[in-house]
């Protein structure tokens, strides 16, 4: 049984976003970008329509700079577009309303961009060759208030109901524990350190691949719940010991210094309220049933 929350009183709401089109800043320093080594590189990055990238494929290995799985949408009006990144919830319904793959359903499984500006859907691969840039689709947004009945210190954040009861959380007296496929220790908590946790991403950084390797984070895959180890994560992201943050893996590693695979958070604590449970596939693909 899924943890109690107040359901009945979340209120669901439509969001809107358009495809947006992969982006650099202006020359004469882009498009070339320096790894943690020093080398320049041009890699694909963040944005567009993504036709061989999925959730539940590695989260290592693509010749890529941190780039979003399936489709990224945003809004050209900043104030919109924040409405739309801070209300998308992870396990939110999508729909395609324009273009040849009008109709087209999806969910959302993470936010993140150059400045936490877009939300990731995903939806099956053959159906986004029908999909152009600045097609809208629409979002049935819903999570944003959710709380747990029982444990009023435990925070949700861009979660949908949909996901929070597909996740085998126990209810103990003074916690929860949250199944996961790895904790990710504070000092490979990269960048996003310091911005709201309301939506976007944070990073677990990679350039020390040993420590990587050693801790078996190299095996991470899209989608995959993880837990961030002494992470205050209430309002802005922070270290503080005991606390613990949930979040799914939503974007790419990358050659940059601070950045490697994206995660969007989902939920967070302070004093142990949340206990992580190591449960290996712990991943969207199988909690939300996602198509591939």
């Amino acid at each position: 049984m899924s943890v109690a929350f107040n359901e009945d009183k979340l209120v669901m709401v439509s969001v809107m976003g358009q495809i947006v089109h992969p982006s650099f800043p202006g020359l004469p320093a882009e498009p070339y970008r320096f790894a943690a080594d020093g080398s320049a590189f041009l890699l694909p990055t963040y944005g567009g329509i993504v036709y061989n990238v999925s959730v539940g494929d590695d989260a290592f290995g693509w010749m890529a700079d941190c780039i979003h799985p399936g489709v990224s949408i945003s809004l050209p009006a900043d104030t919109s577009n924040r409405g739309l990144n801070t209300f998308a919830c992870v396990g939110n319904d999508a729909i395609v309303m324009t273009g040849e793959g009008k109709g087209t359903r999806g969910i959302v499984t993470g936010k993140s961009g150059r400045f936490s500006e877009q939300v990731i859907v995903h939806f099956p691969k053959d159906a986004r060759t029908k999909f152009a840039v600045n097609d809208k689709i629409v979002i049935r947004s819903c999570g944003v208030g959710m709380a747990l009945e029982n444990h009023p210190e435990i925070y949700c954040k861009s979660m949908g109901p949909q996901l929070l009861e597909a996740l085998d959380v126990v209810e103990l007296e003074d916690r929860i524990q949250v199944p996961v496929v790895a904790t990710i220790p504070a000092h490979l908590v990269g960048a996003g350190a310091g911005l709201t946790s309301e939506g976007g991403s944070i990073h677990l950084q990679t350039t020390d691949r040993a420590e990587i390797a050693a801790l078996g984070l190299d095996k991470l895959r899209l989608g995959d719940i993880v837990a961030l180890e002494d992470y205050d994560s209430r309002y802005q992201h922070g270290y503080l010991r005991e606390a613990v943050g949930i979040a799914v893996v939503g974007q790419t590693d990358g050659p940059r210094a601070g950045y490697g695979p994206g995660m969007t958070l989902l939920m967070t604590a302070t004093k142990g309220r949340i206990e992580p449970l190591i449960t290996p596939g712990t991943n969207l693909v199988e909690l939300l049933e996602i198509e591939a």
